[in-house]
């Protein structure tokens, strides 16, 4: 079964804490002979630094979210954060759970303004809580240890601009450049799809233009213009491809896609097509009509649909 997004995070935040919770609650224990001395505080965290990884700084909160030692990181001492207020961090605003470790949600850090999160381990003095071990965690430093998620194969339907909603009956279709030559662009966007390495095409019907990515050069993309999409010598520029063999979409079915993105836009001069996208390696098509809305869909169940489902 293949992750989603958040399943991915689930697996990330999970192996993190494994790593995490032991040399905290260790560090922690050290921590409690030397309650509110700032000095062994930050001599003990300066110490203990190299047992936690990743870290990016260590300190001690009271149980209010005082900081009451110095921020200790890679670097040495930051007197300047001794006496913070930490309460209203984000962090600090989460629920410990009863075994005294907290692995918090990603934030926004507000010196760096950069993607972060914190460790919490509560020190305590017999069943007392006096307060927190804290280590913040720059997610840039953090490992990658669970696997890319993949987008979701199912039909999605996203709505648009409610303005562009409510006017939409308003307005009709103007006849762009490429409705006039829609048989010839389609049959070139079809020779790059099947022959020519391009694994990726963004069609804007309205604006007449194409837009390409290569199975070669896959982190640039070309734009194909109106003269470029009405003259099958740019096929030329692009060089002969084999038909990738672990695409999830049929070199038959690039005909078939290109054809009903043709009548979506054609077959009616209020609701019609804008936009629209294809990638032969996922499997999924995009489309974007003139009320705004967006579907993200299996190529498979979009050629299930004929233009009566749309309309």
């Amino acid at each position: 079964m293949k992750n989603s997004w958040k399943d991915s995070i689930y697996l990330q935040r999970e192996e993190l804490a494994r790593k995490l919770r032991e040399p905290l609650a260790h560090l922690a224990e050290r921590c409690l002979p030397a309650w509110g001395d700032r000095e062994r505080l930050d001599a003990l965290l300066t110490e203990g630094f190299s047992s936690i990884p990743y870290c990016t700084f260590l300190y001690c909160l009271s149980a209010d979210g005082i900081q009451i030692c110095d921020n200790v990181g890679e670097a040495g001492l930051a007197p300047e954060h001794f006496g913070r207020d930490r309460s209203q961090r984000p962090y600090m605003k989460e629920v410990v759970p009863s075994w005294g470790f907290l692995l918090s949600d990603a934030y926004i850090s507000l010196l760096n303004r950069r993607p972060s999160l914190t460790a919490l381990q509560v020190v305590r003095a017999d069943s007392h809580s006096l307060g927190y071990l804290g280590a913040d965690f720059d997610l840039r430093n953090l490992p990658v240890t669970a696997g890319l998620y993949h987008e979701p194969a199912y039909w999605m339907q996203v709505k648009g601009d409610p303005a562009i909603r409510s006017t939409v009956f308003l307005q009709s279709r103007s006849e762009s450049p490429m409705d006039r030559n829609m048989e010839q662009a389609l049959s070139i966007l079809e020779e790059l799809l099947t022959h020519r390495g391009v694994f990726q095409c963004m069609i804007h019907f309205s604006s007449s233009r194409a837009t390409v990515w290569t199975v070669d050069d896959p982190f640039i993309y070309h734009m194909l213009d109106q003269e470029a999409l009405n003259d099958p010598d740019i096929c030329l520029v692009f060089p002969s491809h084999p038909y990738p063999s672990n695409a999830a979409i049929e070199q038959v079915d690039i005909r078939r896609i290109l054809d009903t993105m043709k009548s979506l836009r054609l077959a009616d001069p209020t609701i019609y097509l804008r936009t629209a996208s294809i990638n032969i390696f996922n499997g999924m098509v995009s489309l974007t009509f003139s009320c705004d809305g967006s579907h993200y869909m299996p190529h498979v169940e979009f050629l299930l649909k004929d233009t009566s489902f749309w309309f």
